[in-house]
């Protein structure tokens, strides 16, 4: 069954979470002192964004309060779940400093995060963050500018709080060796709806990535908790004269524990003035634009990046467009945009990024 019929019936499943979450709360406070929870549901309001499969809602109460419900299919219950344990471990590691706030906190069931499962689909609930500003579809170079300072001043502590999580059971070379498993199969013509030809470029690709992982040791490298895709739609800021902070942040769909790195390719696309959320591409041509240059010189005089990291940049692109276009994007995206970002990764995005011409970006660091 495809993810967009398991989710036809989400405000039925919020509504049946609600429910199973409010047993399981105030049994597990049971004894506590604390209130019981008895908030109802009053009104579902959709907050989709209507490019992936995930069904997102604000959950209005008969008491005025609200929490967001996000309804999934895509990918694992199982690493969802751990997903969001790591989650709620970051948000309470980050709370007494500088980002206190700014990662909308997920609802809790004697101190665990709560996720309700019922073999198809899943749901968990966020608290409503503040929003501040939303940046405009076109930034300026003076937000460019500041933007890149707080994403390395938020990487630094995401690095410092970073050895305090468990370990995590997936990875980018878990999902590219399942990736080329899947893709050297005789039925991967028929399971990725491209041809033959298409299938052989991709295969190409994972292969030459994994070789690459291997060859240069990426399993030693530093990993932190990151977000991946920072669209425009997924964060607010706040000013205070000429200066600008990152505000609230939501939408945790590709959170996980990695490089730094894979969080450029989206950070590209916001310095850009073609890779905005309108524009539903994903070309790599924003990884040597100028303004991303000014990102990646500003980010650099906060949390220094050296050249190992500026040649990887076209390989962490790799990644995202391997594991989460064409691995799962069936079950991430909407058909017809699934489709089509597969077969441009195919004809076009992949080569693309094997003639980046890095120099730019390695004169900043070797500066």
């Amino acid at each position: 069954m495809s993810s967009s019929a398991i989710l036809a019936d989400a405000e039925a499943v919020v509504r049946r979470a609600w429910a199973d979450y409010l047993v399981a709360v105030n049994s597990a406070d049971a004894g506590s002192g604390l209130d019981a929870e008895r908030r109802s549901v009053r009104v579902l309001v959709e907050m989709s964004a209507h490019v992936s499969t995930n069904r997102v809602f604000r959950v209005g109460f008969d008491d005025g309060s609200a929490v967001v419900a996000k309804v999934s299919s895509y990918g694992s219950y199982f690493l969802f779940a751990e997903d969001h344990d790591r989650l709620a471990r970051c948000s309470s590691l980050l709370r007494h400093g500088r980002w206190a706030g700014f990662l909308a906190d997920v609802l809790v069931v004697g101190k665990r995060p709560y996720t309700w499962y019922d073999g198809r689909c899943w749901c968990a609930f966020y608290t409503e963050v503040e929003r501040g500003e939303s940046l405009p579809r076109v930034l300026s170079t003076a937000d460019i500018e500041s933007l890149a300072k707080e994403i390395a001043r938020f990487h630094h502590s995401c690095e410092e709080i970073a050895s305090a999580l468990p370990p995590v059971s997936n990875s980018v070379k878990g999902d590219a060796i399942h990736l080329l498993d899947q893709l050297t199969s005789p039925f991967a013509s028929r399971n990725f709806d491209l041809p033959p030809e298409d299938i052989g470029v991709l295969a190409r690709y994972t292969h030459d990535l994994l070789l690459h992982l291997e060859s240069m040791h990426y399993d030693e490298w530093q990993k932190i908790p990151i977000l991946v895709d920072w669209n425009l739609g997924n964060f607010s800021v706040s000013r205070s004269n000429d200066d600008m902070r990152l505000f609230s942040r939501w939408d945790y769909d590709w959170f996980r524990i990695e490089s730094r790195l894979l969080d450029f390719y989206f950070l590209s696309r916001v310095s850009s003035s073609t890779g905005d959320r309108t524009s539903f591409t994903y070309s790599p041509h924003t990884l040597t634009e100028p303004r991303f240059l000014d990102f990646v010189r500003a980010y650099h005089a906060v949390n220094p990046l050296t050249s190992r990291d500026v040649e990887f940049l076209p390989y962490a692109y790799r990644i995202f467009i391997l594991n989460y276009v064409i691995r799962e994007g069936a079950r991430f995206f909407r058909d017809d945009l699934c489709a089509q970002f597969r077969r441009d990764a195919a004809h076009g995005w992949l080569d693309a990024s094997t003639r980046l011409d890095l120099k730019p970006l390695l004169a900043i660091v070797d500066a």
